[in-house]
């Protein structure tokens, strides 16, 4: 099992970086198992999902509590907040598993055990 580099500092702006029409998006931390980044864009899928349908309710609250959730999974994924490539490896996936604890207390997943909290 490979180990994982220390940090990503060298990363360069093609990696840090998504460009779309014109507008710079901070890209995913590579660094995040696959398991964990699925897992947390599965949680933001479902979150967006519940930020349409509560604005298209009128629900106040409920469109806050999905941005919170939004807001969770976007941090975990390294899209939001500290810079990813600034912190050591072990530093970022424990945030990620941080956020991820988050979500499923908040929006557990599938009852049928899946990990895809999407279908």
């Amino acid at each position: 099992m490979a180990s994982d580099p220390p940090s990503d500092r060298g990363a360069t702006d093609d990696e840090r970086w998504l460009v779309i029409d014109e507008r710079r998006w901070r890209r995913t931390d590579p660094a995040l198992p696959d398991d964990l980044a699925d897992r947390l864009r599965s949680h933001l899928g479902r979150a967006r999902s519940a930020v349409r349908t509560a604005k298209r309710a009128g629900e106040d609250d409920a469109v806050s509590d999905a941005r919170r959730r939004v807001g969770l999974a976007k941090h975990g994924l390294g899209e939001r907040g500290p810079r990813w490539w600034d912190d050591e490896v072990a530093a970022r996936v424990h945030r990620a598993e941080e956020a991820l604890a988050e979500l499923d207390a908040l929006a557990p997943p599938r009852a049928d055990d899946s990990l895809d909290v999407n279908t």
